[in-house]
């Protein structure tokens, strides 16, 4: 039996980490202190390579993580990442002409690609609200409501509903076969793009309540529950062409646990208590489903499978964060134990093999041999402090600490994070 006095010591575990090892390395080796912002590439052992982009992605969520944080824990460090983070958005990335961000810079922060892809617009929202939510600034507030406006007049599709992926630097039409990353399909929609609105669009509801945004993010929820999940399987399809016919036949484990309890969060944000009973069954259901069928004995989230299928077995970072958000969403829904045990195994398997508690981070992937794999870097365009830092603050937050007298371990076999 998992005890009150077991949660809260997870708990505490968890601030530790965060504050105390896991943030630190973003405000120290991953910083670019030569060209500004952020390192657009690290290996394990902290070797820069300055041939590599500085990418969107990582540059928001790195505001997002330093502006969440600053909520949690009014650390001044963190108020000057943020302002720091959102200086070199504001300076490199930002498109003065045509309104919106860029894809990617160089290393001296010099436009690579120009493109507006619709998910890294998305992932600027995001930050953006976080910013003014933490600083009250008011001019990254309007920065995000231009982006909103900017999306529903160029990306949002009036016939088939939804939001298209990628459009050039005017927001005109993208060449044939353009695609947000090498790994992607060049299709028109995809459920990634769709999953990172509706978190950005509930961040920019709670700063700006707006019956626009409300309409939007009631349209997001039928799209997932009618169109992007297979409530068969209780699997996300991931690529879709433009009237919403799908072109995938695998799926991710990371993004099913992810949606699970992002999509119940934003029915709460908006406060809409009959889309919220609807999503928590889904959400339910994707839990249930990526703790029976992806979830290794070992605790930790396979990657992908298909047709009930493992078909990559590696323990990527991310998902393993994201687990431990779902599976303790799904406890609070329904009160069956074996949800929290879930989320506690997933915290054990990341402080034993994915936290480098040596040179800092986390390794991005540990493959099917037990071991990081060593192509793989630990700062990229894609890879920074977003899921780790979100998934730290939500288990502090749904499980709030105070002073007790709590045992060292867990029943599930955990212990203590390490310090660096």
């Amino acid at each position: 039996m998992i005890t009150e006095s077991h949660k809260l010591e997870w708990s505490r575990q968890v601030g530790r980490h965060l504050f105390e090892f896991y943030l630190p390395f973003w405000h120290g080796p991953a910083m670019d202190l030569e060209h500004g912002g952020w390192m657009g590439w690290l290996d394990n052992d902290l070797r820069p390579d300055r041939t590599k982009p500085k990418g969107l992605i990582v540059h928001a969520r790195i505001l997002w993580s330093f502006s969440a944080a600053f909520q949690a824990r009014p650390d001044p460090t963190y108020k000057t990442m943020a302002e720091r983070a959102y200086a070199y958005l504001m300076e490199k990335f930002w498109d003065t002409r045509h309104g919106g961000a860029y894809w990617r810079v160089d290393d001296e922060g010099k436009p690579l690609e120009r493109e507006k892809k619709c998910y890294g617009q998305a992932f600027v929202i995001y930050a953006l609200a976080e910013f003014h939510r933490a600083f009250g600034h008011s001019t990254a507030m309007e920065k995000a409501l231009v982006l909103f406006d900017l999306l529903e007049n160029h990306a949002h599709d009036q016939k088939h509903g939804g939001y298209l992926e990628v459009f050039s630097e005017d927001w005109s039409d993208a060449p044939a076969g353009s695609r947000l990353s090498e790994r992607d399909m060049a299709e028109k929609k995809s459920m990634n793009n769709h999953l990172h609105m509706l978190e950005a669009l509930t961040n920019l509801y709670r700063i700006w309540p707006n019956p626009r945004v409300k309409f939007r993010l009631v349209g997001l929820f039928d799209l997932f529950l009618q169109r992007i999940l297979n409530s068969r399987t209780w699997h996300l399809h991931h690529f879709f062409d433009e009237a919403w016919q799908v072109r995938s036949e695998t799926y991710t484990f990371g993004h099913d646990i992810e949606a699970s309890w992002l999509l119940e969060e934003a029915a709460a944000a908006i406060g809409d208590e009959a889309r919220r009973r609807m999503v928590r069954a889904a959400a339910l259901g994707m839990a249930a489903c990526a703790l029976n069928e992806g979830l290794g004995i070992d605790g930790a989230l396979c990657y992908e499978g298909r047709d009930g299928r493992i078909l990559d077995s590696g323990h990527e970072c991310w998902p393993q964060a994201e687990a431990m958000v779902g599976f303790l969403n799904a406890y609070e829904l329904d009160g069956q134990e074996k949800y929290l045990a879930a989320a506690m195994r997933t915290w054990n398997y990341t402080q034993t093999h994915l936290a480098d508690f040596q040179k800092g981070e986390w390794f991005w992937r540990i493959n099917s041999d037990g071991k990081p794999d060593p192509h793989l870097p630990k700062v990229s365009e894609w890879k920074g402090p977003y899921h780790v830092t979100r998934a730290c603050l939500e288990i502090m937050k749904r499980i709030p600490t105070a002073p007790s007298k709590a045992p060292a371990n867990f029943p599930v076999g955990g212990k203590p994070a390490k310090k660096n």
